[in-house]
């Protein structure tokens, strides 16, 4: 009977249908991509499903979840190991990725599973004494990660900006500075799990006793209580307020970008660490510009004899007005590079180019002498073809 306990509840974590949806997939690429190459196929297929574009939100997001995870090294490491597993593990507070056995008896602490005491037959001792977890307490968190979405002009997003967003978060108390107790006060060990952190109680079972330990509720795993808590946080260590947090935007963004801004989301409590704050972007369009990676697309607009003679004209960039040359015979859709008038590039490598496309604008109406010179170029060219 015990020995049966001990396999089911070994096997108990696994969960087959976080295998789905290989990150892989969702991005097309295959599994020996580049970081470029992830970069690229994340930036195509956020341009597609972005909401703000009429794509599917649901889309979106698996395709940005597919990116966060792919695009840090370590976390693609962990997943080319272990597949989805390894993030359904951090959802439940639990192994993170196999990392070791200690968060694995932190996942077994959260389930009320005392593992020690389940293979202390099968190993002549504890896990504790095995792989030195000792009398380990449960893993606290740190603050929760936020996320908000800010506009920006396109020029904005061109060249970077700095914008002052107001945000509601917890953040630590001004009166005790987060450690949620009052003035001068101490802490003391917890009278309920006697410093320890965690309670042990035993469980009667149909395979029979079993020794459950879970986190003490009167200190939630600390150990430790306060013997005088914070009036204004009433011991927790935060309070609810909302700041201007400055948000640097790096030139180049697009949108569908997401900017990670470690430390910036609600604070721990307690002196916890505080979580992330996450900025999606998006960007408006603009009348004159579209873009795409880092470079920019404009027309123009110029008259038949412009085309036919060539001219020099004024084309509208993200750095003003600038002239620009119309060579003689220029026919419509031709296009013109402006070098360097782009958006600029990741690390400050220089700048994209400027493609500017030539529209003929074909007049609808002439006036009396405006007729008259056209029907003399028709006489002329007529002249010529008849001689040719």
């Amino acid at each position: 009977m015990r020995r049966y306990a001990r396999r089911v509840m070994l096997w108990y974590p696994v969960n087959t249908e976080c295998m789905a949806n290989d990150y892989y997939e969702v991005l097309g690429i295959p599994k020996h991509a580049s970081p470029d190459d992830i970069k690229r196929a994340f930036r195509k297929l956020a341009q597609e499903h972005h909401p703000d574009k009429g794509g599917d939100p649901e889309k979106f997001k698996e395709v940005n979840e597919a990116y966060q995870v792919l695009s840090d090294a370590e976390k693609r490491q962990q997943y080319d190991q272990y597949g989805r597993t390894f993030e359904q593990a951090r959802a439940q507070g639990g192994f993170q990725g196999f990392e070791g056995f200690r968060d694995f008896s932190t996942w077994a602490e959260a389930s009320g599973v005392n593992f020690e005491d389940l293979f202390s037959g099968m190993f002549g001792g504890g896990l504790g004494d095995m792989f030195g977890m000792g009398g380990g307490r449960r893993r606290q968190r740190r603050g929760r990660d936020l996320e908000i979405a800010i506009e920006l002009e396109f020029s904005e997003a061109v060249f970077g900006v700095t914008k002052a967003v107001p945000l509601e978060r917890r953040v630590p108390c001004d009166v005790c500075g987060g450690s949620g107790a009052a003035s001068g006060a101490s802490k003391k060990a917890c009278a309920t799990c006697k410093g320890a952190g965690r309670v042990r109680t035993v469980q009667q079972t149909i395979f029979g006793a079993f020794q459950v330990v879970t986190t003490c509720s009167s200190c939630q795993g600390e150990g430790q209580v306060i013997t005088e808590p914070c009036v204004a946080c009433r011991g927790q260590g935060t309070q609810l307020r909302t700041d201007e947090v400055q948000i640097a935007v790096p030139a180049g963004v697009e949108a569908g970008n997401t900017l990670e801004l470690t430390g910036q989301g609600e604070a721990g409590e307690r002196g916890l660490p505080s979580g992330n704050l996450y900025v999606h972007i998006r960007v408006r369009p603009h009348q004159l510009f579209t873009r795409e990676g880092t470079t920019i697309f404009s027309r123009i607009v110029i008259t038949p004899t412009q085309a036919v003679l060539g001219d020099r004209v004024i084309a509208a960039t993200v750095d003003g007005d600038v002239e620009v040359k119309i060579p003689a015979g220029t026919q419509p859709g031709d296009q013109l590079r402006l070098r360097g008038k782009g958006v600029p590039r990741s690390h400050g490598f220089g700048r994209g180019d400027q493609v500017v496309t030539v529209m003929v604008d074909i007049p609808r109406k002439l006036n009396r002498k405006q007729r008259e010179r056209w029907e003399e170029l028709q006489r002329v060219e007529k002249e010529e073809r008849e001689k040719t």
